[in-house]
């Protein structure tokens, strides 16, 4: 008979439906997310640091201040100035003081993080196909709408597949108690 190995215990069986997909979507969340950084990591750059770098190729030639950077980004960032610095260090981005107000700041995309962005294109156009290949468009389709679903937003009509710049989140995250009965990891 074989003795299971430390740590490979079934968890307590979850409170409800809710906790389970919460739970589970978290989990896919964070396997997906650290797949991604595997396809930036040869170019030295984080999802986030990519994120801001497409923002700001979209920006162009104006560019943007750094609170519509944060107000863009996919995922919150609570320290823009500092990831801003970083990448302005690896010459991927300029900035420049408003000639009106000396307090704002203008941050473009360089030369450099253009070529940085044209190099991983295709990479990235593929990363969603290679990531969710397991899945049928039927289902893609109804994941979309059920993961809108569940962030509050309202089902979309027609063909887009841009996301809506103004998003309500979920108000309600669980509780620590229940993020120690049932790790993640």
């Amino acid at each position: 008979m074989a003795v299971p190995s430390p740590g490979s215990e079934q968890a307590p069986s979850f409170s409800s439906p809710q906790e389970e997909a919460l739970l589970t979507l978290v989990r896919a969340a964070d396997q997906l997310q650290r797949a991604i950084q595997r396809y930036f990591k040869p170019a030295g750059l984080t999802a986030t640091q990519y994120n801001v770098l497409r923002i700001l190729r979209g920006a162009r030639p104006t560019g943007l201040t750094c609170s519509a950077i944060g107000d863009r980004m996919i995922t919150a960032e609570p320290d823009i100035t500092r990831l801003l610095g970083r990448l302005k260090a690896q010459e991927l981005l300029c900035q420049q003081r408003d000639t009106h107000d000396r307090r704002v700041v203008w941050t473009r995309i360089s030369e450099k993080g253009l070529d940085v962005l044209a190099s991983l294109d295709g990479l990235v156009d593929q990363a969603p196909k290679e990531l969710l290949k397991e899945l049928t468009p039927a289902e893609l389709k109804d994941l979309t709408r059920i993961l809108k679903k569940v962030q509050g937003c309202p089902p979309q009509t027609g063909q887009t597949t841009q996301m809506p710049l103004e998003c309500p989140t979920i108000a309600k995250l669980p509780s620590p108690e229940v993020l120690r009965r049932h790790p993640l990891g």
